[in-house]
């Protein structure tokens, strides 16, 4: 018996002419039933914790491949959509600039001053759509990272940034486009949120491979805050989702008066390609 359950029934036979069981004999024979339930509960907990932590690989296995596939899914409606803006509205925009100047050249032989000031401005403002809509594009999925990598992605998102930013990614080389997405995104979130908070702070951006990991941080001098009394927001969960999908993690610290720095890091499968 264990707990009022009945576990097991335990039968102890004798020879009929055998000396009948003294106490002592009945108490040692208590003692052996009594340990016997332990053990037989503690199989069947241990068996019925094995079917759990079996549950939950299984579970966990699910979360991690279906959050795979909805990053994967969204980084490839990121592509589309900057290839759309490159070869849909970006070239329309080129194609009306290379117009307005041959126009404007012809105003300027006929000597058509208000025409030709006129077409300037246009031109003008057709060329800062050129380039809103350029960073835009970059910004959904720059171009730079899928053909050049980490390294000069990051230190182009750096040069767009409101604030100095110092990138630290030398020898970073080359890892799986999901790995290099996920980095990316999360330091392109971390600096976002450093300019909306911590506007007049310095940010120092740091990716480096170490010990079979691709690791990242963004620090800044900021104000801070107090990581307890804030809930975590949607960018920081996004950030999660994004490392998390391939296998890493993420981590921010703060503090009033000291600063925020995120960290992550991500499990190298293979080795980089230099």
């Amino acid at each position: 018996m264990h707990g009022g359950r009945v576990l097991a029934l335990l039968v102890v036979e004798r020879a009929a002419d055998a000396d009948a069981f003294t106490g002592a004999d009945e108490r040692a024979l208590g003692e052996v039933a009594r340990r016997l339930a332990i053990v037989l509960r503690n199989r069947a907990l241990d068996e019925a914790l094995a079917v759990t932590l079996a549950d939950l690989r299984r579970a966990n296995t699910d979360l991690q491949a279906s959050r795979t596939r909805l990053v994967s899914a969204a980084d490839a409606e990121r592509r589309r959509i900057e290839r759309d803006l490159h070869d849909g509205a970006q070239q329309h925009l080129v194609a009306i600039a290379v117009g307005l100047r041959l126009v404007r050249d012809g105003a300027r032989d006929a000597g058509n001053e208000a025409d030709v000031e006129l077409l300037d401005e246009l031109d003008c403002g057709v060329r800062e759509s050129i380039g809103a809509l350029r960073d835009l594009a970059h910004g959904i999925y720059p171009p730079l990272l899928r053909d050049s990598g980490l390294g000069d992605a990051l230190r182009a998102a750096a040069a767009r940034s409101p604030q100095p930013v110092q990138v630290r990614a030398s020898d970073v080389g080359r890892h799986p486009e999901p790995v290099e997405a996920a980095v990316y995104f999360c330091c392109l979130e971390a600096l976002q949120n450093a300019a909306k908070h911590a506007g007049e702070a310095t940010v120092v951006l740091t990716v480096r491979r170490c010990d079979g990991r691709l690791t990242f941080d963004v620090a800044d001098t900021g104000p801070g805050f107090d990581t307890g009394a804030v809930a975590a927001g949607a960018g920081l969960q996004n950030m999660a989702d994004r490392i998390g999908a391939v296998g890493g993690s993420v981590r921010w610290s703060s503090a009033p008066g000291q600063g925020t720095t995120v960290t992550g890091a991500v499990p190298l499968g293979v080795p980089a390609v230099p």
